[in-house]
């Protein structure tokens, strides 16, 4: 019996479930191989469409096979085109297409088909009797899940054609598999706001995430880029057992992270910081800093600034007055700011003022001040820091610092002589300043030293020190 010139599709077409062979690449879901696979004839022309997964999950790369084949004592015939037709949210992975196990280039291809053409020549009683047309396609995010997409093929040859293009086998994409973990959460306090963040896998930007405390939803955020948060302020102290819940979509499965519990402290107390006036400053005269810090007590800092420059780091004191003397070295006014660092359980604040600086009082006598340090300092051993001024009868005061923090301040006896106690808190070269208050009809003046700190006591360490030259010299 010959050929039609055009082929019919024919109907009862049975399904057989054999197993392809034909590797699947795991995505989003897991789950064991499910090949499935169709056989039809249409006149003297059979066909074999095998699907190496019929049910994926996103991200996986699945085969499809279509083979060719004529019955016996029947005229050959060659084949010049066939077209894979399968859902358009898959997407075909380039250079997959084979004939026979070989690599063929795509005529032609769309949203929802792959197109192979050449002349493959089917004989039904000598080799080849069958041709065999691959293609690879790779499972979108926009897959329906659970749903049954058709997929089939055409072809065109020298005896006619045929069009099969829903025969299948269908492919049922599977929902993802979701994971989701809540980041882990410090620093919580009562009214603060804390920031909730938890990662999902498996789920789509625009998802939802609940966020709970114990039994009770704090409220939702939407996924974007796998992660969705909450603003999250506590009204309670103490342990909040805290969870985040991804919502079950069309496309994915629910999940939880795991329970995570984060003690909620008190929220820290205010602080006010305050400047108090300054009047009669004059160029290379001291001036006394005063920053008053409320509520009072012992711990943190207070860093005094002239505009950008930074003066000085004083330690608070129990009575929250942290002071600093001060020696303006140009006249107009100066932004002064005296800023608190916080301590624990007080948060830190402020305080600005213009302070007019009056020009150097004519008259004044030059004086100069060398500073010295005690030999070998050590981290964590008592020692000291010293300093002479000259002249050596005008009275006021010398301020020690390392680095911008200060050490203390020490009057000036009637030899000029100052010293201060000092341990050292951090090794390492340290630059150490004194810097003298000046005295009545006297003008300030300061000198640094270099100093090699070791790094604690009885290690051995020398003092290394290089005077690093006088501030203000003997400017009169």
């Amino acid at each position: 019996m010959s050929d039609r010139s055009v082929r019919r599709v024919v109907g009862g077409v049975s399904a057989l479930a054999v197993a392809a062979g034909f590797a699947v690449t795991a995505g989003v879901g897991v789950a064991s191989a499910a090949p499935g696979s169709v056989s039809w004839s249409d006149g003297n022309s059979n066909f074999t469409r095998t699907v190496s997964e019929t049910n994926p999950g996103e991200g996986d790369v699945i085969t499809v096979s279509n083979k060719f084949e004529r019955k016996a004592l029947t005229v050959l015939e060659i084949v010049n085109q066939v077209r894979d037709v399968h859902p358009a949210c898959l997407t075909y992975v380039d250079g997959s297409a084979k004939v026979d196990g070989s690599p063929q280039g795509l005529e032609s291809s769309g949203p929802d088909f792959a197109r192979v053409a050449g002349s493959w020549t089917v004989y039904p009683n000598i080799d080849p009797k069958s041709h065999t047309f691959e293609f690879s396609y790779k499972v979108g995010a926009g897959c329906d899940r659970g749903v049954a997409l058709p997929t089939g093929m055409t072809y065109a040859g020298s005896l006619g054609s045929g069009n099969y293009a829903t025969k299948g086998p269908a492919i049922t994409v599977r929902k993802n598999v979701s994971t989701t973990a809540l980041a882990a959460v410090s620093g919580a306090q009562v009214g603060q706001v804390s920031t909730l963040s938890a990662t999902v896998t498996g789920g789509a930007d625009g998802d939802t995430v609940e966020f709970y405390d114990g039994a009770a939803k704090l409220g939702t955020g939407a996924l974007n880029n796998g992660v969705a948060t909450y603003a999250w302020t506590p009204s309670t102290r103490g342990a909040h057992t805290l969870v985040a819940k991804y919502l079950n979509t069309a496309k994915a499965d629910a999940s939880q992270s795991a329970d995570q519990t984060v003690q909620v402290s008190q929220s820290d107390a205010a602080s006010t910081t305050t400047l108090a006036a300054v009047s009669g400053a004059q160029v290379g005269r001291s001036t006394v800093l005063k920053a008053n810090v409320t509520p009072a007590a012992a711990g943190g800092t207070v860093t005094f600034k002239d505009g950008a420059a930074t003066l000085a780091e004083v330690p608070v004191p129990a009575n929250g007055e942290a002071t600093y003397t001060w020696v303006p070295a140009t006249a107009g006014n100066h932004a002064i700011t005296a800023t608190f660092s916080g301590r624990t359980g007080v948060t830190g604040s402020t305080a600005n003022a213009s302070v007019s600086v009056a020009e150097q009082p004519a008259g004044n006598v030059a004086s100069t001040t060398v500073v010295t340090v005690g030999a070998s300092p050590k981290v964590g051993a008592a020692g000291s820091v010293s300093a002479q001024v000259t002249p050596g009868n005008a009275g006021g005061t010398v301020t020690f610092k390392d680095g911008n923090t200060v050490i203390a301040t020490a009057d000036v006896d009637a030899t000029g002589h100052a010293t201060a106690a000092w341990t050292p808190a951090n090794e390492g070269q340290r630059v150490i300043t004194a810097e003298y208050s000046g005295g009545s009809g006297v003008n300030a003046s300061a000198d640094q030293v270099s100093v090699l700190v070791a790094a604690g006591a009885g290690t051995g360490g020398s003092a290394d020190t290089g005077s690093l030259g006088s501030l203000f010299g003997s400017s009169g």
